[in-house]
């Protein structure tokens, strides 16, 4: 094998720690000075057998995804490494901090029952749920290596399909006021986007852009699936139904019908007008009926009887002499 001196030195480096001590001499141009072939070979002698000495981890996807009650893997394999039994260890980070998930040769936590190592240290979890979302570190410990440790971090998505959304859909709506539509769903992971449809077709988010919606006046929301009509139209009356979507799935509600009408302004005025006259007719026959004394009360017939004052408790008994009088024994104080 033949290499020239144009190639960088991190690049010598791995050619050379990949060769024997009796090929090192054909891997270098014999033109190299003998002090500097010496040096080099020293240098890379050292390097290579530290890095002999070193725990390195790898993993062939740190942004694993998978649908819930699916299996997913949490790849951390072991490049290098000198000592036999090393340590190894998982935990879950979260806005909590971390906590366990392989500890001492046990699954812990959540995972319980839920998930297996497998060798060297590689994470199955079998059955995904959405509350598995979350940031794993993988650490090893190799006390016996020159680098004795070493972690990687994998960000770990659980998808979940949006479940029916709750539609609300006007049922009839003045032409020329406005109304709102309104999608919710609250259970997919990642957030669910909506879409609006009428008679089957999709509404675009901005109605200039379709030849049917162009005369419409609305505002649509796929964040929050909101559909609102500034001034409702005859044309904007039929069938309409939400969808909502994520990386998982999709899910849509039942078509609810929208109608539009015109609102009766003669209708509504003569209406109006009959209720003043009949309130007017009212208030006159009651006036008429006040002045011909239907609501007075009747006089007392016969002859009228005084009604004696209600005494004060007190019997006054008189004696001869005028002005003279003293209480009864009734008299209380």
């Amino acid at each position: 094998m033949s290499l020239s001196l144009s190639p960088s030195p991190a690049r010598l480096f791995s050619l050379l720690c990949a060769c024997t001590d009796s090929q090192i001499e054909h891997c270098i141009d014999s033109k190299m000075a003998k002090t500097r072939l010496a040096w080099l070979l020293t240098l890379l002698s050292t390097q290579c057998y530290l890095s002999v000495l070193a725990v390195v981890l790898k993993t062939n996807n740190a942004s694993p995804w998978t649908k819930e009650f699916d299996k997913v893997e949490l790849s951390c394999e072991i490049e290098s490494i000198s000592t036999i039994n090393p340590r190894i260890e998982w935990k879950k980070i979260t806005s909590g901090g971390p906590s366990y998930v392989y500890f001492d040769k046990k699954i812990s936590g959540g995972l319980e029952n839920r998930a297996v190592i497998r060798e060297p240290a590689t994470l199955l979890i079998t059955n995904a749920t959405r509350s598995d979302t979350a940031k794993y570190r993988c650490e090893v410990t190799a006390a016996d290596d020159h680098k004795s440790f070493d972690e990687i971090v994998i960000d770990l998505v659980v998808r979940v399909k949006p479940v029916v959304p709750k539609c609300s859909v006007p049922k009839s709506v003045p032409f020329g006021k406005s109304a709102e539509l309104s999608c919710v769903e609250e259970e997919g992971f990642p957030k669910s986007q909506y879409q609006w449809f009428k008679n089957m077709e999709e509404i675009p988010d901005d109605p200039k852009t379709s030849v049917k919606f162009f005369n419409s006046s609305y505002t649509l929301s796929t964040e929050t699936g909101t559909l609102k009509f500034i001034s409702v139209r005859k044309e904007d009356a039929g069938e309409y139904y939400c969808r909502a979507k994520n990386d998982a799935g999709q899910a849509q509600c039942a078509p609810q019908k929208m109608e539009v009408y015109d609102i009766d302004i003669v209708g509504i005025i003569l209406g109006v007008l009959v209720v003043v006259v009949v309130l007017l007719c009212i208030t006159v026959g009651i006036c008429c009926a006040y002045k011909q004394g239907y609501f007075s009360s009747q006089k007392q017939t016969g002859n009228n009887y005084k009604v004696p004052a209600k005494g004060d408790g007190v019997d006054y008994v008189r004696t001869e002499d005028e002005g003279d009088f003293r209480h009864k024994s009734s008299f209380v104080i």
